[in-house]
């Protein structure tokens, strides 16, 4: 009998043991990465090493906690470290396996800039293997070859750790116990080098958090904690393996087992604009719940009346929407709810923040601090004062030195062979230092970006008929002074202020520049006042630009400017300058006939350009000289210019009234064919809108296509109605993917993005008005939209149609 009672206990403990586990089965899903409730593990599912995205990657709890899990070499890589390429990733059900094969392939990059940067003389495949058991993670790496005696230690796996999720938690190395510090500390050797945070066979990370507790443990060699912040500001806590001397088969052997919150499911999240609505227009809310729940809560509207009291004015249960990403999805459509108020939406026991619902919603604190803010905080050449704040000192004023010829510098930045100007490299070309804004969370002067800012200034003025007075901005003195009238337009400043760096551009250069941005990383990745990016001091003659000092690395940090042969940013510059000059003419007559004569040059220099691309210049040259060759042009090449209706109808409605009349009836026929597919597009997701996020957010984008839905429907109401317009604006407000809901316009509505990519990001801080690209997809189905202000791919602002863009949306819903 007592060995029947072991027998029974000790089958009894097995099958709890076994339950235990039964709900932690990590299996490979149909989306290619391992998976179970509450937890995720994708191997090489993402590949933007930069961007800490990539390599192995834990998603614990519907939060990636940690990434990037791959072979480096060094400890903690910065944006312009070398990185492997994939050469195979093999995705194999049958064992439960995902084999990546890659390699440091042995090239070298060209000179970046005034920093050599180059893939070191390391060359060699390996394959990394991920597999699981019940929770726990196997990563197993191996070599074609051992590594070189000189590169032993210095190539290892490094797995990253999130900073944000772990600031303040505890972590045991073997027995040492340790805390993750908010600020780095005391991390570097006298010799410069990284001091490790602590090294063992085992780790354990954030014991006292079940959401995101990890226990790492290594068969091959130690595991080492380093502070990624300690070079990079932008860096994450990084465990480290090194490759063992003469090791190839499996030189690196951790067991990774992250912690499961039994029966975890996500949270429901409710997205709303987080600015409100007006009264009517179409008004829907989509909650995004865990895949699993297929029955949804009861929603209930409850309104607050002005003595206090709350009323229930709706309770209905939700549209089945169905599965979009990792999510199921419902939605609740409350257009019928048109009485002004403050409200708010119960789903379950989760309430939204409150929202208003008025024709007033959008006429206060939501397009305008954009105008009154963003734009003049981003303003070079410029000092910015507001009130007893300054924003950035008087910047830039040595710009710029000529390009050295045969340059690849970073930031998509190149010269060719000739300088293409009467200017030779590294000579100084004068009066570049006026006008322009900083193009986004750095501080280069792009054409398109500036171009793009006048052209939407422009629309701004125009169709809106926008007369803002509230800042002072006196070019003369190079001085701004937000919340200060001056008695003129601030829009119709901030349209000079653009076209003065272009035009000044084109003057000095005798074509337009490609940009204006500094020589050095060192200057590039600034944090702060760009006022202290260079001297200020002009320098003349040609400059020796490779002298250096031991402190900045260069004896001379004037800015470059970049020439280039592109036709289709000269006829876009074009376009926006025939725009500018017909705005400006009272305001400022001479810069306005510069503009338009400027234009006009362009045009006539790139006749022999695609038609495609001289339709953009031709449009705003016709509505502003009215000289019917340009419109003639159009209907002469219209077959060319509508093959690609999705660029080319909205483009086109703005002079539609003066085509031909065949032009118009192949138009209207195309714009017909165009609303069925904005009918399926509004059918691909709970959203409305055209969602294609690639590495970037998508809400920049979705914003462009709703202003593009703008003009078609001021041209075509019949045939394209204004929700599409205004779903990609609620989209932008807070209407989103993923568990954050927060506005992507950093200051307006209830909640919105207050620790973005912006000049002021050292300071987890943010700019009122600056808006970001938002919510950003870690492949293939994690949206995220962390509060981390190194993420440019989730939280910078831009100029141009980033910021403009959402301006001209809300007017528009006005």
């Amino acid at each position: 009998m007592t060995n029947l009672f072991r027998q029974i206990q000790i089958i009894t403990i097995l099958i709890f043991i076994t339950a235990q586990f039964v709900f932690a089965q990590l299996k490979l899903n149909e989306k290619e990465y391992f998976s179970t409730q509450g937890l995720d593990v994708m191997a090489f599912s993402d590949f933007y090493p930069d961007g800490h995205q990539g390599g192995l990657t834990l998603i614990q709890h519907g939060i990636r906690t940690a990434a990037n899990g791959d072979l480096r070499l060094e400890p903690t890589p910065g944006q312009w470290s070398a990185i492997p390429k994939v050469i195979e990733r093999i995705v194999n059900k049958e064992t439960n396996e995902i084999i990546t094969k890659l390699s440091y392939p042995d090239e070298k990059k060209n000179r970046i800039g005034f920093n050599p940067i180059y893939y070191p003389d390391l060359q060699f495949d390996y394959t990394i293997i991920i597999s699981t058991e019940g929770n726990k993670v196997k990563v197993k790496v191996s070599l074609d070859k051992p590594l070189p005696k000189k590169w032993i230690g210095k190539v290892g796996f490094n797995f990253e750790l999130f900073p944000g999720e772990y600031y303040g938690c505890s972590y045991f190395i073997d027995n040492k116990i340790g805390k993750f510090p908010r600020q780095v500390t005391s991390s570097l050797s006298q010799e410069n080098k990284i001091i490790s945070m602590g090294e063992g066979s085992k780790v354990i990370l954030a014991p006292e958090y079940p959401e995101k507790k990890i226990i790492i443990e290594s068969a091959s060699g130690k595991i080492q904690l380093f502070d990624g912040r300690v070079f990079h500001n932008n860096g994450w806590f990084v465990l480290r393996s090194v490759i063992p001397e003469g090791k190839t088969t499996k030189a690196i052997e951790w067991t990774i087992t992250p912690s499961i919150i039994k029966d975890w499911k996500y949270k429901p999240v409710v997205q709303i604009s987080q600015a409100g609505y007006t009264t009517k227009q179409k008004k829907v809310a989509v909650i995004e719940t865990d895949i699993t729940d297929n029955s949804p809560e009861t929603i209930t509207m409850l309104k607050y009346n002005t003595d206090g009291t709350v009323k229930v004015v709706d309770k209905v249960k939700p549209e089945v929407w169905g599965q979009f990403l990792r999510y199921n999805y419902f939605k609740y459509d409350f257009s019928k709810i048109t009485e002004a108020g403050i409200y708010k939406i119960k789903y379950g026991k989760i309430e939204t923040n409150s929202f208003e619902i008025s024709d007033n919603v959008f006429k206060t604190n939501v397009w305008q601090p954009t105008i009154e803010y963003f734009l003049p905080v981003q303003m070079c050449h410029m000092r910015v004062n507001d009130r007893y704040r300054v924003w950035h000192g008087l910047c830039h004023e040595d710009d710029a030195l000529m390009a050295p010829v045969n340059l690849n510098h970073f930031d998509g930045y190149s010269q060719g062979s000739s300088t293409l100007t009467k200017y030779k490299p590294n000579e100084k070309v004068p009066n570049l230092n006026v006008g322009g804004w900083h193009d986004a969370g750095d501080y280069d002067l792009r054409v398109e970006s500036q171009a793009g800012t006048v052209e939407r200034l422009v629309w701004i003025y125009e169709e809106f008929g926008v007369e803002l007075d509230n800042t002072l901005i006196d070019q003369q003195n190079k001085f701004v002074e937000i919340h200060k009238p001056d008695g003129v337009s601030d829009i119709l400043q901030q349209i000079e202020h653009g076209v003065l760096s272009i035009v000044n551009g084109y003057k000095e250069l005798g074509r337009l520049y490609r940009g204006i941005i500094c020589p050095s990383l060192r200057q590039y990745v600034l944090l702060g006042d760009g006022s202290t990016m260079t001297d200020n001091i002009s320098k003349s003659g040609i400059i020796e630009y490779d002298e250096r000092t031991e402190n900045t690395g260069l004896k001379y940090d004037d800015r470059l400017v970049f020439t280039e042969e592109n036709p289709w940013r000269e006829l876009q510059t074009a376009g926006v300058l025939a725009a500018a000059g017909r705005v400006l003419t009272e305001y400022n007559p001479e810069l306005a006939e510069d503009c338009i004569l400027i234009a006009k040059s362009i045009w006539k220099a790139n006749e022999k350009s695609d038609v495609r691309l001289k339709s953009v210049a031709a449009i705003d040259l016709f509505i502003t000289t009215g000289d019917k060759k340009y419109i003639d042009f159009i209907d002469e090449n219209l077959s060319e210019l509508v093959k690609k209706p999705d660029r080319s109808l909205w483009i086109l409605s703005r002079v539609f009234g003066s085509l031909n009349k065949k032009s118009q009836k192949t138009i209207i026929g195309l714009v017909k064919n165009y609303r069925e597919k904005l009918n399926e597009i509004e059918k691909n997701n709970p959203f409305g809108v055209e969602y294609k996020p690639n590495v970037w957010g998508a809400g920049w984008a979705i914003q462009s296509f709703g202003v593009q839905q703008y003009f078609l429907h001021k041209t075509f109401p019949d045939l394209i109605p204004e929700y599409y317009m205004q779903n990609a604006l609620s989209f932008v407000l807070g209407c989103h993917p993923g568990s954050n809901n927060a506005s992507f316009v950093s200051g307006v509505g209830a909640k919105s993005l207050l620790t973005a990519y912006g000049v002021n990001r050292g300071d987890w801080s943010h700019i009122p008005g600056g808006v970001a690209s938002g919510t950003a997809l870690i492949r293939p189905d994690l949206p995220e939209l962390k509060t981390w202000p190194y993420f440019w791919q989730q939280g910078e602002y831009m100029i141009s149609h980033a910021a403009l863009d959402f301006v001209i949306l809300v007017l528009a819903m006005q």
